[in-house]
């Protein structure tokens, strides 16, 4: 009988001393220090300060608020070797990188972070109006050294994923976009084997029409890039970030008529 019993005892123990597998266990209990930290400040009630005019005599918290709402979802790869190794990047202080979901190849869902939190993962970039992409969005990384195609057990994960947060925060189906989409010349990803046009198919980013009307004379092609929401300070940059995209078969910085064909079909959604 006792061995049985000392084996029970053992995770019983390991259980509810938080001893158990969890290798991020320490990293666990940072993030609710975190977390806890910014729940205090988001509860004071406003403080009475001079802001330039009269002081009021005493502090007022209005009963009309809900959190913000993120309004975009940026898709990334990780460009790193494994899911285990993004993960470690995620919960080292050193890397200043984060991620609200981790997606694996084998189709593992890491949430990482609460979605109203504001993860690092957008970095300097752009997308219309918009400049503060992380106070903004939601990231997903996906496992991918940044060469090859993505399987399908990740993509159904990710499928289901963007199911979830279209339906939770009603995000525009214009607003599934990729890190290179928001960051043309600094990011490359998600790579050219990424599978836009089955994400569209449900719901999750624009893609062309199969026929596509001709294009208007005179046509401006950077023009119709920067009214998408591309970042056309660098056209030839933007014009490549496009077209790994929308057609991953060609990189070259110059705009085709069948390019701007594409790009004429895709103002008609924006």
């Amino acid at each position: 009988m006792t061995k049985y019993i000392l084996p029970a005892l053992l995770f019983a123990f390991l259980f509810y001393c938080g001893c158990s597998s969890n290798p991020y266990a320490s990293t666990n209990r940072l993030y609710k220090k975190q977390a806890k930290d910014l729940v205090k400040q988001l509860t004071q009630v406003p403080l009475v300060s001079n802001y330039g005019g009269k002081v009021p005599p005493y502090s007022i918290g209005t009963v009309n608020l809900n959190l913000r709402k993120p309004n975009y979802v940026i898709i990334h790869h990780t460009a790193q070797n494994s899911c285990e190794q993004t993960l470690k990047t995620f919960t080292l202080q050193r890397t200043q990188v984060s991620a609200h979901y981790v997606i694996c190849k084998d189709g593992t869902v890491h949430h990482m972070l609460n979605d109203y939190f504001r993860a690092w993962h957008a970095g300097n970039s752009k997308w219309g109006t918009e400049t503060d992409i992380n106070s903004a969005s939601i990231g997903i990384e996906l496992d991918n050294n940044g060469s090859e195609a993505f399987p399908e057990s990740q993509i159904k994960s990710l499928m289901q994923l963007l199911a979830l947060l279209k339906t939770n925060y009603t995000i525009p189906t214009a607003n599934f976009i990729g890190h290179s989409d928001i960051a043309p010349g600094r990011k490359v990803d998600p790579n050219a084997f990424f599978p836009w046009q089955e994400l569209s198919k449900n719901g999750y980013g624009n893609w062309p029409d199969s026929l596509l009307d001709s294009v208007p004379a005179g046509f401006n092609g950077v023009a119709a890039l920067r009214l998408i929401g591309y970042n056309v300070s660098d056209s030839l940059a933007a014009i490549r970030s496009f077209k790994l995209h929308f057609i991953p078969t060609d990189q070259s910085p110059e705009l085709t008529i069948e390019d701007k064909a594409v790009l004429n079909n895709l103002l008609k959604k924006y």
